[in-house]
Formats: structure tokens, sequence, C-alpha cells
């Protein structure tokens, strides 16, 4: 039986699909996630963040080789021997440093929440999920970026009903923002990247197609429009960007469908960037 969650600490908003009756369907998963991350630098970070996609490039082409030497017709693998597109690496690399991981409400002690959330401007305002800051309690955010720096973070709006809240975070943070992807250029199945803290583990980076566009789901009372993916996103994802192989956001990572409440099946759901851009312009006009 296949059950949709949310992502958060762990576990954001309920998720129900409108096809699935919500009554049973639903369930929180209970636990905290682990933070061990020190003051490691970076770009530490995304060498290892790249390092795995290099690996899977690198057993692609043996696996590729395995069965030519088994007499296959040429360039005839296997369908997982397939590497990785070198621009979602580049992608990768340029992502990476705009995403930050978010603590609410001391996350740190399991009293709270984490996820993530990236830049989306020059004054350093930042996008994540307003999930994280509500399971955190209404305590105080903290920001850390991928050199271990961390800054307690200004919460200039939420709005629960799009599930979006922008914080802010001091100049000196030097944040890049990251580009968003033109309204309605996201086409089914183009490459994309999930970048966030799944179970705390900071700038990881996970690959997958765009399944979907347009997905009517549910979180908690309130329909969305959602962005359909088969990256595999977890909870600490929250907040994060999915973005195309430019490297330009095409949503915000906020749920994900499970079996029997457990894991990532291949099946997550982003807020599309065209809302995100104008609940931040919203919020930021109102909260400065």
């Amino acid at each position: 039986m296949a059950v949709q969650t949310g992502l958060g600490e762990p576990r954001g908003p309920w998720f129900v699909s409108p096809e699935l009756d919500p009554d049973g369907r639903s369930r929180r998963d209970g636990g905290g996630s682990g933070r061990d991350r020190g003051g490691r630098h970076w770009r530490g970070r995304l060498l290892v963040a790249l390092a795995v996609i290099a690996l899977s490039a690198v057993s692609g082409a043996a696996a590729g080789g395995w069965v030519a030497s088994r007499g296959g017709a040429p360039g005839e693998t296997a369908a997982s021997a397939a590497p990785v597109p070198a621009e979602l690496v580049t992608a990768a690399e340029r992502t990476v440093p705009g995403v930050v991981s978010v603590l609410a409400g001391g996350a740190g002690t399991g009293g709270g929440a984490s996820g993530s959330g990236f830049a989306i401007d020059d004054q350093q305002h930042i996008i994540t999920n307003d999930h994280i800051l509500a399971k955190g309690g209404g305590g105080s955010v903290t920001v850390e970026l991928p050199d271990g720096r961390r800054y307690t973070a200004e919460v200039v709006g939420r709005e629960p009903s799009s599930d979006l809240a922008v914080l802010r975070v001091p100049p000196s943070a030097g944040l890049a923002p990251l580009p968003l992807a033109k309204p309605g250029t996201t086409r089914v199945g183009e490459p994309v990247l999930a970048v966030g803290s799944p179970l705390g583990l900071a700038g990881t980076v996970t690959a997958g197609i765009v399944s979907a566009i347009d997905r009517q789901v549910r979180l908690g009372t309130n329909r969305h429009t959602a962005v359909q993916t088969d990256a595999s996103i977890n909870p600490g994802n929250s907040g994060g960007p999915l973005v195309n192989a430019r490297g330009e956001v095409v949503g915000v990572n906020t749920a994900i469908a499970t079996i029997d409440g457990n894991g990532s099946i291949g099946i997550g759901f982003a807020i599309p960037i065209e809302q995100v851009q104008q609940t931040a312009d919203t919020i930021i006009g109102k909260g400065g």
C-alpha cells in the first residue's frame, strides 16, 4: 500500500493524492536526523557530491564494457549503464554553493526540525519550506552555509498555504543567488538534480528527470499543483532546490510518496518555480 507523506524532520505535512482516501493513508514517521558536519569547507562537500555522480558515470561505463565483452552488439548496453550527462556535473558544481541547511527550534537537540534552503537574490533572502519552521515550534532559526558558518536567520515572512517561507541572513554570509527557470519552460523528461541536506547530509546531490508537471496533490488540507520527479529526495531535502541541467531552479522540493511510510520510492513533488517566485515577491514586499 502506497503511503504519501511530506518532507521535514523527519516528515513534513502529510501529502495525500487526490485520487486516494486521506483517512488512514497518511502517517508521520518518528525519529530525528543526525548532523555531523563540523567545519568542513564546502569544496570538500562539493567534491563528495560530484564524486557520487562521477562514480555513477564510471560504473555505467564499466557495465557497458562488460556487456560488450559478452558479445552484445556494438553500442548495445544495459539501460542502467548510461553515463551521467556532463551538464549535470556542471549544474551541481554551480548549485551546491548556494544551498544551505535550515535548523529550526533547536533541531540539533532533537526538539526542532531541519531542512534545506537556497538564496533567491543578492539581498541574502533564502527560500525554504514553511513546514520546517512550523515543526520548529516558532523557535529561533539557524542557517548553516556550505562552508560550515552559521547565522541566526530573520524570518521575513511565512505563507503556510503554499508551504513557503522566506528567511534572511546578514550580508556577510555572501550567498550567491541561484538562477530561476523561466515560467512555463519545465518539460517532462528533462534531467534534474535535487540538492539539499537529506538526513543531515549537507551538499547531497541526486539526479533524475521531471516525471510530470501540473500534478495535482494535496499537502495537509491544501491542494497544490506540483512538479513530479523521480530524483531521490528524502527527509531533510525540504526547501531545497530542484534544478535543471542549466542549473536553474524549477521548483522547491516539498513532498514524497512512500511505500508503507519507508523512504523514497522515486515519486517526489516540488512547488513550481512560478509559484515560488510569486510567493517570495509577496513576502519580501511585505516584510522587507
